[in-house]
């Protein structure tokens, strides 16, 4: 045998020990709080605020659970609104609940929404893969597991011992919340798996496989993974995937297939963008928003079913991949609000804000310029509904696991709003508020936006907040403490508005809960 692939033998045996070794740290039903919790509430700064809210109309997705509920980015518009009131506006009743994601290194829980009864169906990592949770909204009491598949670049990283590898794609990071509460993802062997959550007996429940789908036949699928030590051929995962208003299920995969699913007779349909997709798309009903590397796309099904391009746009993807993005491409996903879509270029120098009408054609409304020269860049979703888009800069992160200097991370937070007569567009103001990697929400009800801050102190490590900032004029109203240290880093996941009132937020180390307690009725 080559010294080579000795040497691979033994990590690929090494790699085995490991994940069976891991398997035995378990998970706890009680929310095990991460070690040495560091909430100081003399760090709030909560200034008076009186809500107004703001009327959002974001179309109901007939397949889908409620706006605000069924998925990362709130609905298939990807608007990240949620139809929810969160009130935290006084330091003394204000706790912040933490559990570790899974076993015993805990892990981050990142994708979250809510079923009809209120529990909640979280997607959390590990070394030992992705795992659904569903939790109770309260005190995140886990009522129920199902363990995916461990992603062919958690093996990879592992095997080559660099972390790095494993934030370079995004799939299996998506999944979403049907009408009827049953929870669709794909998982890392090419199948799209329906589940549902079984009550069994009081708070037990057990997750069932309700139908299943295995694309690999349709996609490369020669994956790194203990079965297929030494792959020679292409491993293309399934970035994400929605339904369309009629039925059809769309999937992408992070290099460029996109196609659909008939799930009542299992027919698959599929075109090659041979572009890179690393996003997650939105749905109308005038079809599916994808955006690659190169161009913004959208696809609908022709007279026999098959996908279609029904327009594609192209930007400028810059000259290279930014520090801190997936690759040289934009770094949002596709968000739809009132007639017009909107996404971010990758241009050198400073990133612009595109948006354009969405159908019959993609006409440009407006290219804006955003934050500083140099240090321009953004690897989330935006807010937008009505006429207004809010926007953030992740410029200089690269990641939990790898930053060392938090200083060298650029500050921006931007509210753009389409004209009155659809034409164009104008700044309403500019925050030097640093996010370095949050998905930031918006409450239509009470109008602040949510995002998710740290400061530096002497000793070097970071205290991290959650923000709250006025929609209207771009103040800082709220910023609460939730912890400081590395586990308290929400590492690209987002935040999460509940329908019980309260706020949610994934980090490296599993999941913050952040609720301010209610005074006992008499």
């Amino acid at each position: 045998m080559p010294l080579f692939s000795y040497l691979q033998s033994c990590k690929n045996l090494s790699l085995s020990f490991l994940l069976i070794a891991l398997v035995g740290c378990g998970i706890s039903t009680e929310p095990t709080p991460f070690k040495g919790a560091t909430r100081d509430g003399t760090k709030d700064r909560i200034l008076p605020f009186t809500a107004s809210p703001v009327s959002v109309a974001v179309p109901q997705h007939p397949l889908m659970a409620q706006v605000g509920r069924n998925s990362m980015h709130g609905d298939g518009y990807n608007s990240e609104v949620h139809p929810f009131d969160v009130v935290l506006n006084d330091s003394s009743n204000i706790e912040v609940t933490t559990r570790v994601g899974t076993g015993g290194l805990g892990g981050p829980c990142a994708t979250m929404t809510f079923r009809r009864d209120g529990l909640i169906q979280v997607l959390c990592s590990s070394l030992l893969g992705f795992q659904i949770q569903l939790l109770s909204p309260d005190n995140l009491t886990l009522l129920a597991t199902y363990k995916l598949p461990t992603r062919p670049s958690v093996y990879e990283a592992l095997l080559n011992w660099d972390r790095s590898r494993i934030m370079l794609e995004s799939s299996g990071a998506y999944f979403y919340t049907d009408q009827d509460d049953h929870l669709w993802i794909a998982n890392a062997e090419h199948q799209i798996l329906k589940l549902y959550a079984e009550q069994v007996s009081h708070e037990v429940f057990e997750y069932q496989v309700k139908q299943q789908w295995d694309l690999s036949p349709h996609i490369d699928s020669d994956c790194l993974r203990p079965t297929n030590p030494f792959p020679s051929g292409k491993c293309d995962p399934i970035t994400g995937l929605l339904p369309d208003m009629y039925g059809t299920l769309w999937w992408a995969t992070r290099f460029g297939k996109v196609g659909t699913l008939n799930t009542l007779n299992g027919e698959v349909h599929s075109l090659d963008t041979s572009e890179e997709i690393q996003n997650g798309f939105a749905v109308a009903e005038e079809g599916i928003y994808i955006v690659s590397d190169h161009a913004l796309y959208l696809f609908h099904t022709d007279e026999n079913q098959r996908p279609s391009v029904r327009w594609r746009a192209t930007y400028d993807r810059g000259s290279s991949q930014k520090t801190g993005s997936i690759n040289q491409g934009s770094g949002t996903t596709p968000t739809l609000f009132s007639n017009y879509v909107t996404i971010t270029d990758n241009a050198d120098g400073r990133i612009n804000l595109l948006v354009f009408s969405r159908y019959p054609e993609a006409q440009k409304i407006c290219q804006i310029p955003l934050f500083s020269e140099g240090a321009s860049a953004t690897e989330n979703s935006m807010i937008a509904f009505n006429r207004s888009v809010i926007i953030e800069n992740n410029a200089g992160f690269t990641n939990a696991h790898q930053h060392k200097d938090y200083s060298s991370i650029a500050a921006g937070l931007t509210r753009i709003d389409v004209n009155d007569e659809g034409n164009g567009c104008r700044v309403v103001w500019e925050s030097d508020l640093t996010i370095p990697s949050v998905v930031s929400k918006f409450s239509s009800v009470n109008g602040l936006i949510y995002s998710y801050t740290f400061d530096t102190l002497a000793d070097g490590s970071n205290d991290w907040y959650l923000v709250a900032i006025d929609f209207r004029s771009g103040e800082e109203v709220a910023r609460i403490h939730t912890g400081n240290g590395k586990a308290y880093n929400n590492n690209f996941s987002p935040i999460t508005l509940g329908p019980n009132g309260s706020v949610y937020v994934g980090t490296t180390r599993g999941l913050l809960k952040i609720s301010q307690k209610h005074a006992a009725v008499p």
